[in-house]
């Protein structure tokens, strides 16, 4: 199907399909951070380390907010900041090892609840996943365009 075949409805039902599969495993995840606090830190995995302004652009909170929260994931050891090469005025927050670690597993646990989900399905549903696989790498590389914006 090329995209000028696709219909409205056929958008709205894939889009009303993805939304509430992403936000029943948001629901699923562990309760033991802030869903702000633990995107900030896959942000930050993603794309290197970042300004606080910017990652209260990327995350959709204010300035005064982000910098609270990088305060408390600092003082759990989750991040650092750290002088930044090109501005010496700048600090960047970054992950420790042990933020990194926190990202990794966090993500893990997400990965295996979908395969045993997966594991359920037909094999015929399995095959038309494999063949959406390149349309949905996709879908989140556009979605992270929209939402990061430019890496400093």
């Amino acid at each position: 199907m090329s995209r000028q075949d696709t219909t409205p409805d056929a958008s709205a039902a894939i889009g009303a399909a993805l939304y509430g599969l992403a936000t029943r495993a948001a629901r699923r995840l562990p309760r033991d951070m802030s869903l702000t606090s633990a995107a900030t830190l896959a942000t930050l995995e993603r794309t290197g380390p970042r300004r606080i302004t910017d990652l209260a652009v990327v995350e959709g909170v204010t300035q005064p907010a982000m910098t609270a929260l990088v305060r408390v994931l600092e003082e759990s050891g989750l991040v650092e900041r750290r002088d930044d090469a090109s501005d010496k005025r700048v600090k960047l927050v970054s992950l420790t090892e042990t933020g990194a670690s926190y990202v990794r597993t966090r993500r893990q646990a997400g990965v295996h609840a979908f395969e045993r989900l997966i594991g359920k399905l037909t094999g015929d549903e399995v095959e038309a996943l494999v063949a959406a696989l390149p349309a949905l790498e996709h879908l989140a590389e556009l979605e992270s365009q929209d939402r990061e914006g430019p890496k400093r």
